[in-house]
């Protein structure tokens, strides 16, 4: 029989990159932090569309820290798309999550 199915690709693991920043306050921030980070995530959006690694997925803010999250085949190459925009930013103590998939994995970094 010559016929040919449609079967799905399969699914490359996800990995993630999860940075987290403390903010002045233990609640949201300043409003200047909160535009700083809302300004640093379009800046890596746009990096790492450009660059083809993966997305940057959204934030949250909450308990005096602010947490970004991208995503993409592999954390270490869209680390390094990010790192020269999250070390610019000037909220400390910051580290950041690498999670690997698949290896059940992850590393941390401090900025």
């Amino acid at each position: 029989m010559d016929t040919l199915f449609d079967l799905p690709e399969p699914e490359t693991p996800e990995q993630a990159v999860i940075i987290h920043y403390r903010l002045s306050d233990d609640q949201y921030g300043a409003r200047a932090e909160r535009e700083a980070i809302f300004d640093a995530e379009r800046t890596l959006s746009a990096a790492v569309e450009e660059a083809g690694v993966g997305e940057v997925d959204g934030n949250e803010f909450g308990g005096g820290e602010a947490v970004l999250y991208a995503y993409g085949v592999d954390a270490e190459a869209l680390f390094k798309v990010m790192e020269p925009t999250l070390r610019s930013l000037p909220f400390r103590p910051a580290y950041v999550v690498l999670r690997r998939e698949g290896r059940e994995t992850e590393s941390r970094v401090e900025l």
